[in-house]
């Protein structure tokens, strides 16, 4: 029975290593492909201002596959080319009628069933977001209705059927029928009320958060290494929750626009945490050897089981949650003053990231501690062999995000 379980659990382990090198592809596992910014106000009965940032280039390939606007294809890809977000904003301003097309095509606000007309306020402009080119276009809709007590705001921005990018969110900030608030829209889940209801916010917020971390692929290799360089149940609690303060903290400061610091710095970083954390279960583990290794899994050691190096690696789990947690940032993207219904909003996006984090620790938590104390040599050497695994893809991304390989 006992080698019917070890080989079970050598089985399901390979199964997990190969997963994980499959999906190594992404240099950016931790950010939205894309993301679509829009600000809604009302400045006066039955009119909707809409201010839209979108991605300048997507905009200009999209727009002319809608329209087949073939000047505005080359007009944008030579500015694309020079690398110059004016001359891109220019072209598309130029052709600014194809580009209306295309976005009005994928935008659209009713109010009470009935489309509301829009027209555009001013020139297209060049604006930069997230260390990336983005344009500024300006709608006015006429809402038939003026007496209207909500709207619906519908996106279909960017879908992944233009085969240009892929899970295009649109992230929504209103003012509008004496309601204000953020929602997030995606392929799924592509429109919604002002008047959406308490559930309907709920859910919106802590369902992009947890599949925010389901999806990232880095953050679960981060896990991963976390769980696996833990001996004991308090142990994994401690660790989780002291990662848990980090990230939120920064989560929190960045998406309110606090703090600060360049994308291009923290997604090297965040690959760097997980190859460190990985290299350091391994370090440990080679030093003891299998047969000290399992006598640290009985005994624990220090005050809540950890020893000296265990609350060395709890500080530097702190360092890295605090560079993690402006990577939760980044992917938002969001501006915007702080107001309670914005805190409301980023809070429940953390509870959803945590809900799936909770989830990964209580699926193989267990499980490696059962194989730890019925079959400690295969628990030694899978533990190994997945930290060099976690390890390896770690450095591959540091190397594509460091150096732009």
């Amino acid at each position: 029975m006992a080698r019917v379980f070890r080989r079970s659990v050598s089985i399901v382990l390979v199964l997990f290593i190969a997963a994980m090198f499959t999906g190594a592809a992404p240099a950016r596992a931790h950010d939205f492909a894309n993301v679509v910014y829009v600000d809604l106000t009302a400045p006066e009965r039955g009119h909707v201002r809409a201010e839209l940032l979108l991605d300048s280039y997507l905009l200009v390939v999209s727009a002319t596959d809608y329209t087949e606007d073939l000047e505005l294809g080359r007009a944008g890809n030579d500015a694309q080319s020079n690398q110059d977000a004016a001359a891109q904003a220019a072209a598309l301003d130029a052709h600014a009628d194809s580009v209306l097309a295309y976005v009005i095509g994928h935008f659209a606000i009713t109010a009470q069933g009935r489309p509301c007309q829009p027209v555009r306020d001013g020139p297209i402009t060049a604006e930069r977001r997230d260390d990336q080119p983005y344009v500024a276009l300006v709608l006015d809709y006429d809402c038939p209705d003026a007496d209207a007590d909500a709207h619906e705001v519908r996106s279909d921005l960017f879908p992944d059927s233009e085969n240009y990018t892929t899970d295009t969110k649109t992230i929504v900030t209103f003012d509008l029928d004496l309601n204000d608030g953020t929602a997030i829209l995606d392929s799924e889940h592509r429109s919604f009320s002002t008047h959406q209801s308490w559930p309907e916010w709920f859910w919106s917020w802590f369902r992009v958060g947890a599949e925010h971390l389901l999806y990232g692929l880095d953050h679960i290799l981060f896990l991963v290494a976390l769980i696996i360089g833990s001996r004991r149940p308090r142990e994994i609690v401690l660790t989780a929750t002291t990662f848990t303060v980090a990230h939120s903290v920064t989560f929190i400061l960045a998406a309110l626009g606090v703090v600060e610091v360049p994308g291009g710095l923290v997604e090297p970083v965040i690959a760097l945490s997980i190859a460190v954390v990985a290299g350091w279960h391994l370090w440990r583990s080679w030093r003891r050897g299998p047969g000290a290794a399992l006598d640290s899994e009985l005994t624990g050691g220090g005050h809540f089981g950890l020893d000296r190096p265990g609350w060395s690696r709890l500080g530097v789990v702190f360092c890295f949650g605090l560079v993690h947690g402006l990577g939760f940032a980044g992917a938002l993207g969001i501006d915007e003053p702080l107001s309670w219904r914005l805190m409301s909003s980023l809070l429940v996006f953390n509870l959803g990231i945590e809900a799936v984090q909770l989830g990964v620790i209580a699926a193989i938590f267990p499980a490696l501690l059962l194989l730890r104390r019925y079959a400690p040599r295969t628990a030694f050497w899978a533990s190994a062999l997945v930290s060099t695994g976690v390890a390896a893809i770690a450095l591959v991304w540091f190397v594509e995000r460091a150096f732009g390989g």
